[in-house]
């Protein structure tokens, strides 16, 4: 196992091509034999298995990855959305010369099931013409046994953010428990997380050079089982970095023998300090051969602090330029999770969006409409990764914190190729972003500095001084692809960090005064400081200097523009009286959520720990630290949700009472100031005190009425 520290690697299109590059390229990657028999091929080299619809698009991640493996000369088929009831559909185009690659799709399949409820949705935005039901709970677990059953022998290689957020003992919400690393739960033989372009660039070539899936270890952002710890590896328990706090009853988290009989202890106390102080040393000087071993996971599943602790050390390990590899114990099988991948310089990028995509739904769905394909087809992906470090976000765990950008020439070609060859534009570009609208090329100002930093933030509790914020080349960008011709206007869609734009007023002007179509989304996502300092999001202070300016440039610009704040609830840390304040601001702004969103624990997040712990995971957690509110009854789920529409009159009922509890009936009544009316109109009723009481086969959740778990604001008040 090799050193995991380099901070360069080769260049992703370095690798000499695949034999089968002669085949050329196929005008869309294959998704039967009839269209492999078109291509000239007898087999594929890797297959790519699915539960989206294949768009053949770079917003959709088998077709970014399947394009990239043909640009290195491998035969590259797809099965998308397969029936997973039996094994027919695994098998249709073949056995694969190398590997099968699995992921449930651009979402989680949890997530896109169920809504923050646990209510199963009505429709599935990555299928066509949106039906639900065509992918299973835990994708990723049955598209994996399915292709064992399907073809014993071939490797299989799980990834996409389903898998990458399961890559360690994670909280299951759904059921509730904390469930295994998903490489034992899927039986694949390796896991790549992140955006994982470099690593399935090298496991390829490596399998096709004839290595055996066995010897692919030491790979960045890749897990893997270990049947031992080499010998020249250095083991440093999680406890030396974060002290979980002292275990009742006490037990070994680690489920290992002590190092040595404590009883038969003969080394006098000042030996044993020399020989802690010479570990260290030891451990310091050789980083890079350095493992930390983290709670075994038969710890973790019934201790919600221990595992808070462990949740601690993995968000320590993210940053690729310090990060050290990770080992869990699952009963007699160690998972070994390397250090974050290196993450892709510019030219890599503009690479890969560069490559060949036809941009269009794959000809099997004829004239149906798959939403995510209609949402994103005139849209432009400019940048990845996020430093904001929300922590009931997943961007950062799945696409790390250092921001990746494409060149402004590459950026302009994918405008200019949208705009000459996608059938129904319209002169619109839906959106200039990614994960946010304005990290375009802002990072650290010093690479040393950046490469040991251990903050899970780049902008809280307060801006660093490290980070430059210069908004100067998204700026250029905006007004070099506006300038196009064929280009009438270019929105900007994707979550603006508002906090980072009043740092530059120009941009604010820029944005406000070209990019804006009547309404802007924003997300200060709460009010009150209880919440917002456990997501780590900035006060309300910074979304009104954001909403002065705003609103300041608009009438400079002579126009009618909107702010349409995001606002979560029920979120760890949120008291019934946090939601009262923001209803009550709501009020006093005029506005009204049309439909809300209340936290989802998805799994590795930082508030998931919080969620399951009732602690404050974003501090050293003991057992005797102060619990925090945590928002998990139905009823008080739905009461936070309520508040956020105050002004539905079916809700009014379950606030009405609340109110009273809380002694603030002052809020009842008929007057402006009033949150809400003394008076009930007929035809409406309180909603049901259970919200989902029946089980289906797959969860042992009740179904109900699907509920939508859009986040949409409307402002009545103008």
């Amino acid at each position: 196992m090799n050193s995991l520290t380099t901070q360069t690697q080769a260049d992703i299109f370095s690798y000499r091509k695949y034999w089968a590059h002669r085949f050329g390229i196929a005008p869309v990657l294959p998704m039967s034999k009839e269209e492999m028999d078109e291509l000239g091929w007898n087999s594929c080299d890797v297959i790519l298995v699915t539960g989206d619809a294949y768009i053949d698009h770079p917003s959709f991640g088998m077709a970014l990855i399947g394009r990239l493996l043909e640009a290195q000369g491998f035969r590259v088929g797809i099965i998308s959305q397969p029936d997973w009831t039996n094994v027919r559909d695994f098998r249709k185009l073949g056995r694969p010369n190398l590997f099968f690659g699995v992921t449930g799709g651009n979402m989680d399949s949890m997530v896109n099931r169920y809504t923050s409820d646990k209510k199963i949705r009505s429709n599935d935005a990555y299928t066509p013409d949106g039906a639900a039901g065509k992918r299973p709970d835990r994708a990723v677990n049955v598209y994996s046994h399915r292709c064992r059953e399907a073809y014993n022998n071939i490797p299989i290689i799980i990834g996409g953010i389903e898998a990458s957020l399961r890559r360690i003992a994670h909280y299951d919400y759904w059921s509730d428990k904390v469930r295994k690393s998903v490489l034992l739960d899927s039986k694949a033989d390796l896991l790549v997380y992140g955006n994982a372009e470099r690593q399935v660039v090298e496991i390829a070539h490596r399998l096709a050079n004839g290595e055996a899936i066995t010897d692919l270890i030491g790979i960045r952002g890749t897990a893997h089982f270990v049947k031992q710890i080499p010998e020249d590896w250095f083991v440093k328990d999680s406890t030396d970095i974060d002290k979980p706090g002292l275990v009742t009853p006490p037990q070994n988290p680690y489920q290992e023998e002590p190092a040595c009989d404590q009883s038969e202890n003969t080394i006098a106390p000042n030996e044993n300090e020399k020989v802690v102080r010479l570990n260290r040393i030891l451990l310091k000087k050789n980083r890079a051969q350095t493992v930390i071993r983290l709670p075994a996971y038969e710890a973790v599943k019934d201790d919600p602090i221990v595992y808070a602790h462990a949740s601690r050390v993995m968000h320590g390990e993210t940053n690729p330029g310090n990060a050290r590899a990770l080992i869990q114990l699952h009963g007699s099988r160690e998972v070994w999770i390397n250090p974050p991948p290196i993450p892709l310089t510019t030219k890599e990028m503009d690479g890969i969006f560069d490559l060949p995509y036809s941009r269009v739904p794959h000809k099997e769905y004829g004239k149906a409409n798959v939403p995510a394909f209609e949402m994103i087809q005139h849209s432009v992906n400019i940048m990845r990764g996020c430093f904001g470090g929300c922590t009931f976000c997943s961007i950062t765990e799945h696409e790390g914190r250092i921001i990746q950008s494409r060149s402004e020439d590459s950026i302009i070609r994918e405008i200019e190729a949208i705009r000459d060859t996608s059938p129904n534009f319209t002169g619109h570009i839906s959106d200039l972003g990614g994960p946010t609208a304005n990290m375009y090329r802002l990072a650290c100002k010093d690479k040393e500095i950046e490469s040991a930093c251990r903050l899970p933030s780049c902008v809280y509790p307060t801006i660093c001084p490290n980070l430059n914020t210069d908004h100067a080349p998204l700026i250029k960008l905006y007004r070099r692809a506006r300038a196009l011709p064929g280009i009438k206007k270019i929105f900007i869609a994707s979550g603006l960090r508002y906090d980072l734009a009043v740092e530059s007023p120009e941009y604010v002007k820029e944005l406000v005064t070209h990019h804006v179509g009547g309404y802007l989304k924003i997300a200060p996502e709460h009010t009150e400081q209880g919440p917002l300092s456990k997501m780590m999001k900035p006060g309300m202070g910074t979304y009104d200097r954001f909403k002065q300016m705003f609103d300041n440039y608009s009438k400079e610009a002579g126009k009618e523009q909107y702010l349409i704040p995001y606002f979560i609830a029920a979120h760890p840390g949120t008291t019934d009286t946090d939601m009262l304040n923001l209803a009550i601001w709501l009020k006093r702004n005029s506005f009204r959520a049309d439909q809300v969103q209340a936290f989802l624990p998805s799994p590795m997040a930082i508030a998931t720990a919080m969620y399951h712990s009732s602690k404050n995971t974003l501090k050293k957690v003991s057992r005797d630290a102060e619990d925090i509110t945590i928002p998990k009854s139905v009823k008080q789920r739905r009461l936070h949700k309520a508040l956020l529409r105050y002004h539905d009159p079916k809700n009014w009922p379950l606030i009405r009472e609340a109110l009273k509890n809380m002694g603030r009936s002052d809020l009842i009544g008929n007057g402006k100031h009033h949150l809400i009316p003394s008076f009930q109109p007929k035809g409406t009723v309180e909603l049901p005190e259970k919200a989902y009481p029946f089980k289906t086969k797959h969860t042992g959740f009740e179904r109900k009425k699907p509920e939508s778990n859009n986040r949409i604001l409307k402002n009545k008040s103008k």
